[in-house]
């Protein structure tokens, strides 16, 4: 397959005008000015012609939840499906989430193993939809943030053989419920921690020595610098909760980004209805609170928790949009939703770049989404390891 844009995003915030990108089978094989690629493509390759378009890495949502409905008690739905209805449900959601252009997803929070089922299909070529990493059943003590998905735990060597179950069912990375959510209204509040010291470094320990990563659901700020403190790999949330407002701890601050602790601050594209639900004075310090870590440097990432309550699963552009309310810089925002993303995920030797040698996951978008990120909307194709959808 030949592709021919106006643009072709090579690079953070960089454009090759005029070009080109060829696709054998599921893998990119060369990239570069559209008369120069043109004459490496077979006669009989079927070409795809943009000439006001742009084309991208597919996007990566980071984190999502394919199990929950995004209507408003995720949870009373979820307990009214059973695993076949549920399944057929992920597989609409995963559609969707294609057809807005992401290409890659890590799902945080599974049932019965049913995202890594939907991921094998979706690998097949039997049922259209991103890339999944899934976390599979996310690790909770008994009564925690999420137990009804099964994940409940206590102690150390419980904590050790979830995470080992999870491993042998294929899950790429561990997702830790370090501390409370608003999502399980019978558990612990957002601000407070779930586990001991002792039982998240065990934690950690039993999933870096498989190989994977460590993912940590952690609002409340002792949370946080006892994640941070434990080693994992990426804060989802970090929204620096206590009991009474915010607080940002800089040397905390300071050891995420020594670390390279990827965060994601999970914005969904209904974020301009914040100020409405807290206040505009609370809301104007959950946004500055994220804008503070970006200057600090530290590597965010984008998710939208597609899933939880009136949060769907094609909001991908809306809630990028959010960073550039704040104040960073486009290139950049494409990069926490592609090569970033990508990194943090474990799969930037894959996906997340319009290079040779990666995976065929492109986005063409009508016009520039570095002048206007709204452009992100106006889909105009999308590739998934090589296979082409038409929204």
């Amino acid at each position: 397959m030949l592709i021919t844009a106006a643009r072709v995003l090579v690079a953070s915030g960089e454009y090759l005008a005029d070009g080109a990108v060829l696709i054998d089978g599921r893998t990119i094989t060369a990239v570069g000015p559209r008369a120069q690629v043109e004459a490496q493509a077979p006669a009989d390759a079927p070409r795809l012609d943009f000439p006001g378009g742009t084309v991208l890495p597919g996007l990566i949502d980071a984190h999502v939840h394919l199990m929950f409905d995004g209507g408003a008690d995720p949870v009373a739905a979820l307990a009214e499906r059973d695993d076949t209805a549920l399944l057929a449900d992920m597989r609409t959601r995963a559609a969707q989430l294609l057809a807005s252009g992401v290409t890659t997803v890590r799902d945080l929070g599974d049932r019965g193993g049913l995202a890594l089922r939907l991921d094998q299909e979706i690998a097949s070529g039997t049922t259209p939809g991103p890339r999944i990493v899934s976390a599979a059943v996310p690790v909770t003590p008994p009564g925690g943030h999420c137990h009804f998905l099964g994940g409940e735990v206590s102690g150390v060597e419980e904590i050790r053989a979830l995470v080992q179950r999870n491993v042998a069912a294929g899950a790429q990375v561990i997702k830790v419920m370090e501390t409370g959510g608003g999502l399980t209204k019978d558990g612990a509040k957002s601000w407070e921690t779930q586990f001991s010291a002792e039982e998240l470094a065990a934690l950690v320990e039993a999933a870096h020595e498989a190989g994977l990563p460590v993912a940590a659901h952690a609002h409340g700020t002792d949370g946080i610098a006892a994640a941070v403190q434990a080693g994992v790999d990426t804060l989802e949330h970090c929204t620096w909760m206590t009991a009474d407002g915010f607080d940002l701890r800089q040397d905390v601050l300071e050891q995420i980004i020594a670390q390279g602790i990827h965060v994601c601050p999970t914005i969904s594209q209904h974020w301009p209805m914040l100020p409405r639900i807290f206040g505009a004075e609370r809301a104007a310090e959950m946004f500055g609170l994220i804008r503070q870590m970006a200057d600090a440097g530290v590597k965010l990432i984008a998710g939208t928790d597609a899933g939880v309550q009136r949060t769907g699963f094609t909001g991908i552009a809306g809630s990028l949009a959010f960073y550039e309310h704040i104040g960073l810089d486009r290139g950049r925002i494409l990069d926490m939703a592609t090569s970033e993303a990508a990194e943090a995920l474990g799969v930037s030797d894959t996906t997340g770049r319009v290079a040779p040698g990666y995976s065929a996951d492109l986005l063409i978008v009508e016009g520039d989404p570095l002048q206007d990120l709204a452009h992100l909307k106006a889909v105009e194709a999308v590739i998934a390891r090589g296979s082409h959808l038409v929204p």
